[in-house]
């Protein structure tokens, strides 16, 4: 066992270890805490939870690299922008008004303010959005166990899946809440200190954030005697019109996430609520900000270490990855990627871009690069295993959110809500808790066999959950005259198109340039646009809700907890 494996051993080992015993120590017993944790959780805890559950393996792992190698650096910012930006459209245009209206789920709130056909489309949904979304992190946890512990990718997933399994399955949103703030702890600092350390030693500025800055123009200059486009220059990788749609799609479907709303719903009260929202932000942007650092430090780093370096004197981290297959050779024509050779046979490696006279003989796979950060930077292996434990950390706490949000749709909006309304709190518990069982193995065998890597499949999450969730909740709070045909019919059309669409450009024609070059990850604003149209036209052309449902719209948007809200939290019918 290699240094670097031992010390990942024992980070794994231990955070591990504090992820059971916090879920033990938080276990529950009845629904209420099943699904939102009792509704007493902290803002400064609930907002370190948020972050931990939207800051996924995509955020950790993946952001950074398709920053530095598939975006080139300017294309790659979609994601800063839409992340971010989503985040903050959630926090200040939806959060509030759904925590005020007071239900466990996305779909319990779809159910209430529309019907129960709205209600089992949203469930549908839901389960549909969390599955895209949990592929990719069961993903990351396999690439982190093949690399650093030496253990199968299969064996990595399962053994992920184990550990989510006990203390969601035991804790429920309690668990998990308390879980992810302590995951939250160990994903920030694994991601500062080696950012940090690189910055020192690049720069002699401790900061990244600050530090980066000074050697972009060095790196433009290295790109550009490697032929590559400049890494600050706009649209050298994706379009203008790619780069406003995939933006969006990520932005809106920030905001119409069933695993990140539901979250607004484990605070005190609606105040509780904003100021979750307000350190959440806080935590995000430590590891956001940090990020496009991480990004141009590796690339640096990669370009001079990579390139006119003979096979058999590349650095360590680079036969490492290569030995798990995540560091190859261009695609062949079948679309496999065969290890790295010496192509042209001038006894160096070339690692270059489109302009240059020789042609690029190494792929280094976006999901390995803050992961390998460290090594690239040169730093020693407790620092390495602690990113390791850091990257299982981001992963496993959003996965367990996602498994969360499947399960509590199925026992209690499906099962509840539809099939047994008397059941009492044990049956609810039961049923929550073998949906959660049922979802970690499909979970599972998602991650093992992802449809692309990991920030991909997030991304397509993010565009089902815009073209599904979002048109329907903004309605929904703030237009009174939405009806259930037009939520029901709206939903339907949006998802059903987006995914339509991304299936025909991914699978039958392999990552083929679609409809007018739209990419399939920015789609998800065109499926947008259709739900809102199809919505609102069939809502002008059916009966308007009630009376009694239209004044209770009007008072979830005002401060002050009006009579008829708390009527409708307490679980009377409003008709």
């Amino acid at each position: 066992m290699t240094d670097i494996q031992a010390w990942t051993l024992v980070f794994v080992v231990i955070t591990f270890a504090i992820y059971i015993y916090v879920a033990w120590a938080s276990r529950v017993s009845d629904t209420k805490g099943f699904y939102v944790a009792g509704g007493g959780i902290p803002a400064p805890a609930n907002g370190a939870a948020i972050a931990a559950d939207w800051m996924s393996a995509a955020s950790f792992i993946s952001m950074a690299g398709i920053i530095a190698l598939a975006g080139n650096g300017y294309a790659g910012s979609v994601y800063l922008m839409g992340w971010t930006g989503g985040y903050v459209l959630l926090a200040l245009l939806l959060a509030p008004y759904l925590r005020k209206f007071g239900k466990y789920t996305v779909p319990d709130f779809v159910g209430d303010r529309y019907s129960e056909t709205a209600r089992l489309i949203a469930v549908v949904c839901a389960i549909v959005v969390s599955f895209v979304y949990v592929a990719g992190q069961m993903s990351g946890v396999g690439v982190v166990f093949s690399r650093f512990l030496g253990v199968d990718t299969t064996w990595g997933v399962i053994i992920g899946m184990a550990i989510v399994f006990c203390y969601a399955v035991l804790g429920g949103m309690k668990g998990i809440t308390w879980t992810q703030v302590t995951q939250y702890s160990v994903l920030i600092i694994a991601y500062l200190i080696p950012a940090v350390a690189v910055s020192q030693k690049l720069t002699g500025i401790p900061l990244p954030q600050i530090g980066f800055g000074q050697i972009l123009e060095e790196l433009n200059a290295l790109q550009a005697d490697l032929g590559f486009a400049s890494y600050t220059e706009a649209f050298t990788s994706q379009n203008m019109l790619n780069m406003i749609l995939i933006t969006a799609a990520l932005m809106f479907g920030t905001a119409g996430l069933p695993h990140v709303i539901v979250r607004f719903y484990t605070a005190k009260n609606v105040r509780a609520a904003r100021y979750s929202a307000l350190w959440a932000l806080f935590f995000i942007a430590l590891l956001y900000t940090t990020a496009p650092a991480v990004a141009s430090f590796a690339k640096y780093n990669i370009l001079g270490d990579v390139n006119g370096v003979a096979l058999a004197d590349q650095p360590n981290w680079f036969n490492q990855w290569a030995d798990v297959g995540l560091v190859t050779g261009p695609a062949a024509e079948d679309g496999t990627l065969p290890p790295v050779s010496d192509l042209n046979g001038n006894g160096v490696l070339d690692f270059t871009g489109a302009g240059s006279d020789v042609a690029n003989e190494v792929v280094i796979n976006n999901d390995i690069l803050v992961l390998a950060s460290p090594e690239i930077g040169g730093l020693p292996a407790p620092i390495v295993g602690l990113v390791a434990a850091g990257g299982l950390a981001a992963a496993l706490s959003t996965a367990s959110g996602l498994l969360l949000v499947i399960s509590s749709s199925a026992a209690n909006d499906l099962y509840h809500k539809r099939i047994n309304p008397k059941a009492n709190e044990k049956q609810q518990l039961l049923v929550a808790r073998i949906a959660m069982a049922a979802a970690i193995l499909i979970a599972g065998w998602l991650g093992i066999n992802p449809p692309g890597f990991v920030a991909q499949v997030v991304a397509l999450a993010f565009g089902l959950a815009a073209s599904s969730f979002f048109p329907i909740l903004v309605l929904g709070i703030f237009w009174k005259r939405c009806t259930a045909a037009g939520a029901a019919a709206g939903m339907t059309a949006g998802i059903v198109t987006t995914m339509a669409y991304m299936i025909w450009t991914i699978d039958i024609y392999g990552n083929s340039e679609g409809i007018w070059g739209i990419h399939e990850t920015g789609f998800g604003t065109i499926g947008m646009l259709i739900n809102f149209a199809v919505t609102i036209i069939v809502s002008l052309m059916t009966k308007p809700p009630s009376e009694a449902m239209q004044h209770l719209v009007e008072d979830v948007r005002y401060p002050g907890r009006t009579e008829l809200v708390a009527r409708h939290a307490a679980g009377e019918e409003i008709e």
